[in-house]
């Protein structure tokens, strides 16, 4: 990268460059968003000779995606292999002036309002020290004021037909604007990453960029009609109907990036090879697309946010480039093991970027159908779930219970009608999903603590009518033996629910106690035949026991 290197240009020179397609402003930059006012004040400041700060520009032959249309102006595309220069600082001024000339009308708050910047004019009577632009003509003499499009782009006929008086205002001005020497700082040869450094450290108040951004600046390709955004808006539309939109464009940008590198940290994604990445999405994006089908048809988990990590998508997803078919025998069985592992141990928590290049090894070996071995343990013990399970939607661990809840398609307790698991519920802790076997407020009048009242053995996923209209805080007595009268078949629906003994789990009795108990041990088992064991998960175990009777010991 050469050192940055100042400029001056003049407006017309500014300008003309706009039209040709050889300055551009990136798709990183955000909207034009500065009032007609505050364009009109730049103005003002240049008719007068302030300064207006520097423009920072980026020259380069990279191809990025860019803002073509400014209001209703169409502006070309630049001659291959010629370099550009893209707007890192001063999109708004420049925007300005290039609107100031054409007489753009913009539109803004999504066509509520339209600027149209024909209507800026200059006061012919205002002295040096006042406002000479503005923007109402109302109280103002006809032939006192001309607009700033009409003095850059009229003929001799429109000046001449203003009083003689004016005729050197006009002239002052008309020049001053056009051979305002316009401040440009340079920057050569630098890679995007820089590039979007610099615009980052420039707008330090504003939104930093996003990995995402720059990877739609760099990958953008007109030739091969790549545009990142557009194909990744594509990818969200096909997943809607599947529930799945609530995957990140990050978590798409990992899977290309491991598939390629076997890694994904943010600097391997940046330096990714263009071409590649092209090349590698429509078979990464099919993979993704498999990847959605086998968690709904496999795990039966029916929507992504009940995924317990975005990030299981992406290690699949490289399984599924590599292995064309659905994996059966071993293969499915390692891979459950692997999902599982991941989902209630923590294990995207925190350094994603670092245990997914660990974890493509893990899917390596399974491609090849070998088990791999894991340095963390899963404890599958219903006292674990019982210590562990305090509820929370955000939980990794606690959306894997949820998970398995899922898998068993919960029935309506009052017609075994599939419960329907809506993405937007599941967002919150108080989802209209969510439903306390025993009610809230039934076991507060209990005295009972309230970690074991909001507790994942306490939850069942039912639809929005049961839950409010039906049960509100009635004992499960009261209200299971309503809905025994119209279910001929309640046992069905309850075991949908991990509820397999209405007797042996206290229902009737309203005994929470034996319910909480024999919930843990089902669950429990779900949780054991999902997980293969390992020497790891039977030392830790090992040790938690000898631990806890050494404990019991002493105290005795």
């Amino acid at each position: 990268m050469k050192l940055p290197e100042p400029q001056t240009r003049t407006f017309l020179s500014l300008i003309s460059e706009i039209e040709k397609g050889q300055i551009k402003i990136p798709q990183f930059q955000r909207d034009f968003v500065w009032s007609i006012q505050k364009s009109a004040g730049l103005i003002d400041s240049i008719i007068k000779g302030y300064p207006i700060g520097t423009f920072i520009f980026w020259k380069t032959k990279e191809r990025l995606r860019s803002i073509r249309d400014l209001g209703n102006q169409t502006l070309p595309e630049a001659d291959k292999g010629e370099s550009i220069d893209y707007v890192l600082d001063g999109q708004q001024r420049l925007t300005s002036l290039y609107a100031c000339l054409k007489g753009i009308s913009i539109n803004r708050e999504n066509g509520k309002r339209i600027d149209d910047f024909a209507q800026i004019f200059i006061n012919l009577l205002a002295e040096e020290h006042d406002q000479i632009v503005f923007l109402d003509t109302e109280d103002k003499a006809e032939n006192s004021y001309i607009s700033i499009l009409a003095l850059l782009t009229g003929d001799f006929t429109v000046l001449a037909s203003y009083p003689s008086e004016h005729h050197e205002k006009l002239k002052l001005y008309k020049n001053r604007i056009e051979s305002y020497q316009y401040s440009i700082i340079q920057i050569k040869d630098a890679p995007i990453d820089i590039a979007t450094e610099i615009f980052t450290r420039i707008n330090v108040g504003g939104k930093p960029l996003s990995l995402f951004e720059i990877m739609v600046a760099k990958t953008f390709d007109q030739d091969r009609n790549f545009d990142l955004s557009e194909k990744f808006n594509e990818l969200i539309e096909v997943l809607k109907p599947h529930n799945y939109e609530t995957i990140s464009d990050a978590t798409v940008l990992q899977v290309i990036s491991l598939i390629i590198t076997k890694e994904c940290k943010r600097q391997i994604i940046l330096r990714l090879d263009k071409k590649m990445f092209i090349d590698t999405w429509d078979k990464a994006i099919d993979s993704i697309e498999r990847t959605v089908e086998y968690f709904k048809g496999f795990y039966r988990i029916p929507v992504s946010q009940l995924l317990p990590y975005n990030a299981l998508i992406v290690p699949f997803s490289y399984f599924f480039y590599h292995h064309q078919d659905k994996p059966t025998g071993d293969k499915q069985k390692y891979l459950q093991d692997f999902f599982w592992r991941c989902s209630l141990s923590g294990r995207y928590s925190s350094a994603v970027e670092s245990k997914l290049a660990q974890d493509v090894k893990r899917i390596d070996m399974i491609l090849k159908g070998k088990l791999p071995t894991y340095d963390w343990s899963i404890d599958t013990s219903k006292d674990f779930i019982i210590e562990n399970g305090w509820f929370s939607a955000g939980r990794s661990y606690i959306k894997a219970i949820l998970s398995i809840y899922a898998y068993f398609q919960p029935k309506s307790f009052n017609d075994n009608s599939i419960v329907n698991i809506s993405n937007y519920w599941l967002k919150q802790a108080n989802s209209k999903n969510y439903h306390h076997f025993f009610p809230k407020a039934y076991l507060k009048k209990q005295n009972e603590e309230d970690f074991y009242i909001n507790h994942i053995l306490n939850i069942t996923i039912v639809d929005d009518f049961i839950n409010k209209r039906e049960i509100g805080a009635k004992s499960p007595a009261v209200y299971m033996k309503k809905f025994a009268k119209i279910n001929d078949d309640i046992e069905t629906a309850m075991k949908s629910h991990l509820i397999n003994d209405l007797d042996k789990f206290g229902v009737w009795e309203n005994d929470y106690e034996a319910f909480f108990e024999e919930r843990a041990k089902l669950v429990s088992k779900e949780i054991g035949k999902r997980i293969i064991k390992q020497e790891i998960d039977k030392k830790e175990q090992q040790e938690l026991k000898d631990y806890y009777e050494e404990d019991t010991t002493v105290s005795e």
